[in-house]
């Protein structure tokens, strides 16, 4: 998938989803890709079901054989078959897919925001926060526990998260000099994901994660982006107030298809 900018709002409502999608994919990547008409296939060692399933590359991108060939590519790779269905992918696919015994799952939103010019004379920064343009050894290994990352999954969270290659933020916020909280944010153009922001449970509604997302923005608006997305759960609804209250919006959902074992 090649780096496009993203449509302004009330063009092409297609075309802001593929270009979403893309810097999405680039922002949190893959290990390996294979591509298959109008499709890509993810591939991560099994780490998080965005960075291995397989995913229409196009509007309406035929599905015909891609079943039989995702199927085929993840066994190979010793991992199910999951199915990442966003209105690029044609009906016929979640029609196919349920018919063949494949399970609706994890519901979501991608949410957009759009970000003004920063401003002149912006409030200092929050002090507890600090923004680095490389994740540290400790980022990564907080980082991957505040997000429950299994032990046997934290080497391959370092690599992909080492891997990505567009300008990224990786926050960390302390109290009383201890971290309580994380997030990352990567830029592509003028759009940037928010990804992972997360707060140590004992820490949450505190108004923490809203410090984390703002110092995220504030980053993006100052590297001249013009526009954030991120992907919430349907199911929690706490987050999806807190990004409303930013001022997020829904562009598009998306569910995935997964084996029925892999739905409990």
């Amino acid at each position: 998938m090649n780096q496009r900018p993203v449509p302004a709002a009330g063009e092409d409502l297609p075309a802001r989803i593929l270009a979403l999608e893309t810097s999405a994919f680039h922002a949190w990547p893959a290990l390996q890709e294979l591509h298959h008409g109008g499709w890509v296939l993810r591939l991560a060692g099994g780490f998080t079901k965005r960075a291995n399933s397989a995913n229409a590359a196009a509007a309406q991108a035929p599905f015909h054989e891609v079943q039989a060939t995702a199927e085929a590519f993840y066994a190979r790779h010793g991992l199910p078959a999951v199915f990442r269905l966003t209105p690029l992918a044609p009906p016929e696919a979640d029609l196919q897919l349920q018919a063949a015994g494949y399970v609706r799952f994890d519901p979501s939103h991608v949410m957009v925001c759009p970000l003004a010019p920063a401003p002149a004379g912006q409030n200092p920064w929050d002090a507890d926060l600090e923004l680095a343009p490389q994740p540290s050894p400790a980022w990564l290994d907080g980082f991957a526990a505040a997000n429950c990352v299994p032990a046997h999954h934290q080497a391959l969270h370092h690599a992909m998260v080492q891997s990505i290659a567009r300008p990224a933020a990786f926050a960390t916020l302390r109290k009383q000099g201890r971290p309580i909280g994380f997030g990352l944010a990567v830029r592509e153009q003028e759009a940037v994901g928010l990804f992972d922001i997360v707060v140590a449970p004992r820490h949450r509604r505190q108004g923490h994660a809203t410090r984390l997302v703002r110092a995220l923005l504030r980053w993006a608006q100052d590297g001249g982006a013009g526009l954030a997305y991120l992907q919430v759960r349907e199911g929690n609804p706490a987050a999806r107030r807190l990004y409303a209250g930013l001022g997020f919006a829904d562009l598009y959902g998306y569910h995935y298809r997964v084996p029925p074992g892999l739905a409990g």
